[in-house]
């Protein structure tokens, strides 16, 4: 018994618990405040956050730690010192290195990465311009040295005697900044200051005097002075004022074009493009996915009403990165939902403005924070879908879809030796012939981009392990050709539509474009008795359907000009049909096919099923341009066309079409749809 009490005594010696003893609530609310304010003393915070940040440390300290205002302050101080105010990363703008990086990362998508090298190619340029500023002074000593400073600082300084010096400077070059004393000869700050307003308004100027007063300080502000200092000068405060007033300065504030939105089916490429541009910057990157947002709070924020209260994503993710200029990207900006719950695109037209977001209030935060900095990428996968607002903002850069050969090096140089490390296999265990490769990219995926392709070879992949391991013999290399590969794989589930080179009647081949990139289609046109119907069939949208009622009304106003009666139409029904009626068809692009079938059944003259159309029309026979002319084109080459009618106003993106999508190709372009019409009919 003993034993346990000298245990107990020494477990509950007095001398080991006298704080624990003493420590009230008050004790703990001072410790906790004295704490934290010691940290925003010292985390260097700028002058406006410093001052709203010593309020709240103020509250703090008069508020007891178990009051729920105790957690909401402590919490919002936290989140003050979280943030990096002052933590940048320098951008790396080789654009050698980054153009080496681009290639690593991915094979083609010359158009993309060429885009992107130009966008370093001007922050790279932007980033040599030096300030400039014009010190004016009649006192040589006093212009001397602070020219001394700035110019050892890497600012561009020129020194003039007075006012009439500084104009005159001002007219060879404008400065961005003129310091100037108060009192010179000729023309002294006052009358200088009225000149550089009227002329200059965007130079900043810092007035500098040493008979300073209240009544020459206030004079000097209200006749537009940016900034006022008596003498002797204070220079680190002159330092302040003059980065203050660059960081105002349009003409310095870095690359302020437009954000950069990647358009284009999915798996082209766009985020993995994203995190290749932070990487040859040097930047932190980001990924925030915008799908499903609905609710403007989530991007800026809760109003710190209650506890539960936080900031909003984008500056969740600044506090992640860790530094103020990351490379954030937008993920599915096509795909936040607008109803009458909540807009969050609203938030985005001043997250994306260059003008705007250099003072984004979060409402957690409750205080302005300089997003310009930041560069914003977006992506989205239908740009129709973005609101007008919000597109005006940024510069679509277009992700096209990928060609055959194109998947083939990738599949071949990035994505099997990938897989079969991942599967086990070494290197030159598995060898997939280029036939074999070439079988499972036409037959096994139907996409634009390389998502389905990479989940075919991961499925092939694992095949072949599963056969790996029921051989007994481990030695031989497992071989993949064409047969071998419908062995493995099964039956194709895709086929890619192929056309002959028959002549046939009421049937052309049109061109149209679809999420998994182009493909083609077959428009049929047949004529019989009745009573002035139209008959469309195949689950055709609003849009098609206005197509052929435009194209047939074109031919009935120009019967003669065919050779058709005008009255052909009088005791007849026309049913035009495209078939795979399962499938939704919509788009502005089939009126030039719909008016040839219709013509040729009309007619009785055929049409080369090797000849493919894609084009719109008006109602007096003027041939409209379309878009996706390059995956349209590709189809094309698919299926075995010889020959592709577009229209004329196609012709510079057909001009800036690769060879190996034009493959051979005989490319017509027409402006009106009577040579559309002549070009086809035999």
């Amino acid at each position: 018994m003993k034993w346990f009490g000298r245990k107990n005594v020494e477990k509950t010696r007095p001398e080991e618990n006298i704080t624990d003893a003493h420590a009230g609530p008050e004790n703990v609310t001072e410790s906790v405040a004295d704490e934290i304010c010691s940290r925003v003393e010292s985390a260097e915070l700028p002058d406006n956050i410093l001052e709203v940040a010593r309020d709240e440390c103020e509250r703090l300290r008069k508020t007891e730690s178990t009051s729920p205002e105790f957690s909401i302050s402590h919490a919002y101080l936290e989140f003050i010192l979280s943030l990096p105010w002052n933590e940048t990363t320098k951008d790396d703008l080789d654009t050698q290195k980054a153009a080496d990086i681009l290639d690593a990362r991915h094979y083609g998508l010359n158009n993309v990465k060429e885009r992107i090298l130009e966008f370093l190619a001007v922050k790279n340029l932007r980033s040599r311009i030096s300030p400039n500023l014009i010190i004016a002074d009649d006192e040589i000593i006093a212009r001397e040295n602070l020219s001394i400073i700035f110019e050892h600082e890497g600012f561009s300084v020129r020194t003039v005697g007075n006012g009439l010096e500084a104009v005159a400077a001002m007219e060879e070059e404008p400065a961005d900044i003129v310091i100037t004393d108060l009192k010179m000869d000729g023309m002294d700050g006052l009358e200088l200051l009225e000149v550089l307003r009227s002329r200059w308004p965007d130079t900043g100027v810092i007035m500098l005097t040493g008979y300073a007063t209240v009544k020459t300080a206030v004079e000097a502000m209200k006749n537009g002075a940016d900034q006022y200092l008596g003498k002797p000068v204070n220079l680190t405060r002159l330092r302040e004022y003059v980065q203050d007033l660059l960081g105002r300065n349009q003409r310095l504030q870095g690359l302020q074009g437009p954000v950069l939105c990647f358009n284009g089916p999915p798996g082209t490429g766009k985020t993995s493009i994203g995190r290749a541009i932070a990487e040859a910057m040097g930047r932190k990157f980001i990924c925030m996915s915008l799908a499903g947002l609905r609710d403007e709070s989530e991007l800026r924020g809760h109003r710190r009403t209650y506890v539960g209260a936080m900031s909003g994503r984008i500056l969740q993710s600044i506090q992640k990165a860790g530094v103020r200029n990351p490379v954030i990207m937008l993920d599915e900006l096509d795909k936040i939902i607008q109803n009458f719950q909540g807009d969050a695109t609203s938030v985005l037209l001043e997250i994306l403005d260059p003008q705007q977001n250099s003072g984004f209030v979060d409402n957690y935060l409750g205080l302005p924070f300089d997003l310009s900095g930041v560069l914003f990428i977006a992506t989205a996968n239908i740009v129709e879908r973005i609101p007008g607002p919000l597109r005006d903002r940024m510069e679509m850069i277009e992700f096209s879809s990928y060609t055959p050969g194109e998947k083939f090096n990738i599949a071949k140089n990035f994505m099997l030796p990938a897989q079969l490390l991942k599967h086990g296999f070494s290197l030159n265990e598995v060898d997939v012939s280029a036939d074999g490769l070439k079988k499972l990219i036409a037959e096994y995926t139907r996409e634009s981009g390389l998502r389905g392709l990479d989940k075919q070879i991961a499925a092939l992949c694992r095949k072949l392990a599963k056969r790996r391991l029921d051989e007994q013999d481990h030695s031989d290399i497992l071989h993949v050709d064409e047969t071998g590969l419908i062995e493995l794989m099964g039956p194709a589930p895709h086929f890619s539509a192929t056309v002959g080179r028959t002549l046939k009647t009421g049937v052309a081949t049109g061109l149209v474009w679809s999420e998994n990139g182009g493909e083609i289609i077959f428009v049929e046109a047949v004529r019989m008795h009745g009573s002035k119907n139209l008959l469309l069939t195949g689950s055709l949208g609003e849009v098609l359907r206005e197509s052929a009622q435009t194209a047939l009304s074109f031919l009935r106003s120009n019967a003669c000009k065919f050779g058709l009666s005008e009255d052909f139409f009088e005791s007849s029904d026309i049913h035009v049909h495209i078939p795979a009626g399962s499938i939704t068809k919509e788009g502005p692009s089939a009126g030039v096919t719909i008016a040839v079938a219709i013509l040729s059944q009309l007619t009785g003259r055929s049409v080369p099923q090797d000849m493919a159309f894609s084009g719109e029309i008006s109602l007096h026979g003027d041939v409209l341009p379309v878009g996706g002319v390059r995956e349209k084109v590709m189809a094309a080459v698919r299926a075995g066309i010889s020959t592709v009618v577009l229209p004329e106003k196609c012709g510079q993106v057909v001009s800036q079409l690769e060879d190996e999508v034009l493959s051979g190709l005989e490319i017509r372009l027409v402006s009106r749809l009577e040579d559309a019409l002549e070009a086809a009919l035999n």
